[in-house]
Formats: C-alpha cells, structure tokens, sequence
C-alpha cells in the first residue's frame, strides 16, 4: 500500500511539472498568428555590441551598388575633406576593414560613405597661418592667423597671470602677447606644454593645503 501510495504523489508531482509544457504548447500557434512570439524572439536573434562601422561594413559586403566615397581628416589643429570617388560597396568595405580605426557613415538616401580620420598633426592651413596667445581675459588660445585679429581656433585654459609674469623672462611673455608661431606638430606641443605649467586650474590645485 505504501509502494502505491509514494507512486500515485510521484505521478501527481510530475503531471504538476508538465502542466508549463503542455500550456506554452496550446498557446504558441496563437501567439504565431498574432506576431506576437516572433516580436519577443526579436532582441534575442539581434547581434549585441555590433558598432556602427561592423554593421555599415556588413551591409556594403552584400550588396552591389555604388557609392560616392569622402574622406573627412580632422587634424589636431584643422580639418579637411577628400573626395575619393565612387567605388562599388564592396571596394569601400574593403577600404574600411583595411583601415579599423576610421569611423564611417552611410548616407543610404544620397549613396554617399563618409569616413572620418583624425590624425596627430597640424593641416597644411594650419602650419601656414597657426599661432598661440593670450586674449585679454588671459586664455591661452590657438589662433588662425595674427592673435590681434582674434580669430580664435580652440581655447586651452585659463591662465595664472601674474604667477607666469613673476616667473618667464620678459621676452617669453613678449612673445606669448605677441602670439607665437606654430608651424608643426612638435611646436604645437612644445608650447602648450610649457604654459600648461601656469594653468589657473592646475595652480589651485597645486596650492591647496595636504589633509
């Protein structure tokens, strides 16, 4: 009797178990007709953490259309825009794969790839016409042409005035009034790096008290 009785609770355990089963089976050919079990399944089939230059690359792969190729190159100091010309989809995915650490955007409506370089160095422009000096505010400022005419490229920082007079001789701040010239890379970054040192931001810091 006991044998029995332990068999009928087994059976009665795994029917509760199955009821899942049998349900989600009943229901899925209604689920099917509303589009409903295939807009769950959804985000499961999507691919997670594809970038933008994975799927542009993807999508020019399987096609065969042609399109009109920019090459945007943004430059430390200046930015300039290439026409490559027209190349079949996959001529410009071969470009990209071969170049990883450009970024690219379709232009679907216009067949147009636009693909963005950023280099370490000055544009041409900016070797010819690039200048670095202070405005009246005290801003350390990269200018395109004379600083008199203020035609202000980027801002760096603020600068500590009276602490960068007490410490440059006369003619390192005659010529960061002036403006200084910047005709490369190496320039540029010599400059910056000597008058970072009298930051407004960096002094503060610097002088704060130790706890």
């Amino acid at each position: 009797m006991m044998e029995f009785s332990l068999w009928k609770n087994l059976k009665r355990q795994l029917r509760r178990k199955r009821r899942p089963t049998w349900s989600l089976g009943a229901i899925i050919p209604f689920l099917l007709a509303g589009g409903l079990l295939l807009a769950e399944a959804e985000p499961v089939l999507a691919a997670p953490d594809i970038s933008t230059e994975e799927s542009i690359i993807h999508r020019l792969e399987n096609e065969k259309s042609p399109y009109a190729v920019e090459l945007h190159r943004v430059y430390v100091c200046g930015e300039e825009t290439k026409p490559l010309g027209r190349m079949m989809s996959k001529q410009v995915a071969k470009l990209l794969l071969g170049h990883p650490e450009w970024k690219a955007e379709l232009d679907v409506s216009n067949s147009l790839v636009r693909v963005e370089q950023h280099i370490e160095d000055l544009s041409e422009h900016c070797k010819a016409n690039a200048y670095m000096g202070v405005d009246k505010q005290g801003n350390l400022n990269l200018y395109d042409g004379i600083p008199k005419k203020e035609k202000v490229v980027r801002t760096f920082f603020q600068l500590d005035v009276r602490y960068m007079e007490s410490s440059l001789p006369q003619d390192k701040l005659d010529q960061i009034t002036k403006g200084i010239r910047i005709s490369d890379i190496e320039e540029y970054n010599s400059v910056l790096s000597t008058f970072s040192d009298y930051a407004i931001e960096q002094n503060q810091k610097v002088m704060q008290p130790a706890y």
